[in-house]
């Protein structure tokens, strides 16, 4: 008699539950209805069984399904996902380009004029609206360049032919990876409440030096040398100097936004470029660099400025940080008052 491992039967369970989860159209249809906790938990058994059937790795489904969610939170073309799996394959590249047939769901025939479509589910039909299908395909499309790091990023470049994407993607990956958690909502207030400090919006007002410019950002006036802290999971994409910003530190979350602080004093010891991070780590101190050369200090009052950008899958562009500042910082109070 065969004895299930601990790991074959977790999969075994997960399996039967994702397939009880889309044979039951009362639950399929409710997804808008899911708390968070529980689209998580879907989200996760996916993943888990596309792993066992595929041999990639859960965190990459992650990563590519919530680079791809917020591809779809930043442009209009981009259909709203009607499943739990936000990834979107064009119709050509699923059925394949010569395909007469746009509409095929045909496994044999989509495979024939070498689209990537397939069935993940066994019904014997490859649906580009059906998650399980979705999730195989992309899968195994993965799959046939191999199961390292680097093959990965090969595909990933293939299929999207942009370096930036790429970058994301593994970021995404290497936090999700880290944490081993879908759960990456909680956020922080990047100084300690406790401080003295003040802020106001002040995104889109003009600045005047290196050239005409708006202010892409919020600037949270405090003590030099106060603890900066990272508002959100994501991982460090870049530090350095920057003549705008000076001593400088960009966090990228796993919903594509990149958050940047800037005029730092000092960086914190171990905070380095791929470095991942949680809400409320410190990563720098606060200070008045930037305004000129690597080293300059001193040119206006001690001040963290921070900003978000959003990624679309073509370029990135500012948005106020204002509101998400005011709400993490009521939430940080109402939490710590609890």
């Amino acid at each position: 008699m065969h004895i299930l491992t601990f790991k074959q039967l977790t999969y075994f369970i997960v399996i039967i539950s994702v397939m009880l989860f889309f044979q039951n159209p009362a639950i399929a249809s409710n997804i808008d209805e899911m708390t968070s906790e529980e689209l998580d938990q879907e989200r996760m058994a996916l993943y888990v069984k596309t792993e066992a059937e595929s041999s990639v790795p859960w965190y990459y489904f992650a990563a590519v399904d919530s680079y791809e969610r917020g591809l779809r939170k930043a442009r209009n073309d981009l259909p709203k996902e009607e499943g739990l799996i936000a990834i979107f394959i064009p119709q050509e590249k699923w059925v394949g380009m010569t395909n007469p047939d746009p509409e095929d769901q045909n496994p044999r025939s989509i495979a024939f004029f070498e689209g990537i479509g397939k069935d993940g589910n066994g019904d014997g039909v490859a649906e580009l609206n059906n998650d399980e299908d979705i999730l195989y395909s992309f899968a195994s499309f993965l799959a046939t360049y191999g199961f390292t790091e680097k093959d990965v990023q090969i595909a990933l470049w293939d299929y999207y032919q942009r370096d930036k994407a790429v970058e994301l993607v593994s970021g995404h990956a290497k936090t999700y990876r880290t944490i081993d958690s879908l759960d990456l909502r909680k956020r922080a207030f990047p100084l300690p409440l406790t401080a003295n400090y003040s802020y106001r919006s002040t995104w889109g007002n003009s600045r005047g030096w290196g050239g005409k410019r708006i202010h892409e950002g919020t600037d949270i006036f405090a003590g030099h040398g106060l603890q900066v802290k990272a508002t959100t999971f994501g991982i460090v994409e870049l530090k350095g100097w920057n003549k705008f910003g000076g001593w400088r530190i960009g966090i990228r979350d796993t919903d594509n936004v990149y958050h940047y602080y800037a005029h730092l004093n000092s960086f914190e010891k171990g905070v380095d470029r791929g470095t991942v991070v949680q809400p409320g780590d410190v990563i720098g101190y606060v200070g008045s660099s930037g305004y000129g050369k690597e080293g300059t200090q001193g040119k206006f009052p001690p001040h963290l400025h921070y900003g978000m950008y959003r990624d679309n899958g073509f370029f990135e562009w500012s948005f106020d940080p204002h509101p998400s500042l005011k709400v993490w910082e009521r939430a940080e109070r109402k939490q710590n008052n609890s």
